[in-house]
């Protein structure tokens, strides 16, 4: 026979969860990256690619922490977010992209979590007509290839933080003023240095089509194996055409890029070579990300200057 409980207890502990829970709920809530400002009293924000996550660096100072998904090597068209990605991107109040479909595989995370927080693709006041169209009708991704382009994403991202964390608006804008600047000299450095190049060598082969934008803004003519996506297949026929290519206008040098696998441009490389025609790898590039943390190339104005010296001494 089962004994009842005394009224008396079930009222106590009927109080003691009408205390608790809330209590409970409030604290679990906050530790879901609901948007209040952590501890440190620091704007964290989560940015997909290195371009991004080091501009965010650049006008966040030290009032911003800043988590980069994607590190050197990595390739956005093809990256799954993992669960750790995922929890990183709950746990920011701002999530910075790339938009226009670089990071094509994550759009939907992106889509559910802009219903709670601020999430901005750093491209989003780019004017469509200065944009590169593709050839199934959407606009390239690799805007930062042009600096003149990458000061409007700059923008973007200062306008962003300001938005998420007014009190520090002036802080924002000094950097930021500050780092303009230094892309004003960096357009100016590349339009100069890819100016020395003989007009009739000024053509760059690489493994992806990611530099058309770098081709329209320093006049250099642009030839990628693959297209603007590496998600794109490239065949026998592509390999065969750029092959063709390079013996009919004697091109020297092609290059590699950090974020592509070697073998397309090797593959372009050795059935040139059985033509009669030597042609070398002129470096390594970085296209998609940056080069290894502390380095030079691990900075957005570093990469840029180490893709325009690469390419300068290959072709001059």
């Amino acid at each position: 026979m089962k004994r009842r409980m005394p009224s008396s207890i079930k009222r106590f502990i009927m109080t003691l969860l009408f205390l608790v829970v809330p209590v409970a709920l409030v604290v679990t809530g906050c530790g879901q990256g609901s948007g209040a400002f952590k501890d440190d009293g620091k704007l964290h924000v989560t940015a997909t690619i290195g371009m991004i996550s080091d501009v965010a660096k650049e006008i966040g100072g030290d009032r911003v922490e800043v988590i980069g998904l994607m590190g050197p090597g990595v390739d956005p068209h093809l990256y799954k977010a993992s669960q750790g990605d995922i929890a990183k991107l709950e746990d920011a109040k701002v999530i910075l992209y790339g938009g226009l479909h670089l990071e094509g595989k994550m759009t939907e995370i992106f889509e559910k979590m802009s219903k709670k927080k601020s999430v901005v693709p750093v491209t989003k006041n780019i004017p469509e007509s200065s944009l590169l169209t593709t050839g199934d009708g959407t606009f390239d991704p690799h805007v930062w290839f042009d600096v003149k382009l990458w000061m409007s994403a700059t923008e973007t991202i200062r306008d962003t933080l300001i938005e998420n964390d007014p009190a520090h608006e002036a802080e924002y804008r000094e950097r930021t003023d500050a780092y303009l600047a230094k892309l004003e000299e960096l357009d100016r450095y590349a339009r100069e240095q890819i100016a020395t190049i003989p007009e009739q060598g000024r053509v760059m082969v690489t493994a992806h089509d990611a530099f058309g934008y770098f081709g329209n803004a320093y006049a250099i003519e642009v030839v990628g194996l693959q297209g603007i996506s590496t998600a794109a297949e490239y065949g026998s026929k592509d390999v065969t055409a750029l092959r063709d290519m390079l013996v009919e206008r004697g091109i020297k040098a092609v290059f590699v890029e950090s974020s592509v696998p070697k073998k397309s441009i090797e593959a372009v490389i050795e059935g040139a070579k059985k033509l009669g025609h030597e042609v070398k790898i002129g470096g390594e590039l970085f296209s998609d990300a940056m080069g290894e943390s502390g380095t030079e190339e691990g900075t957005y104005i570093g990469m840029v200057r180490h893709n325009v010296d690469t390419i300068v001494g290959a072709l001059k």
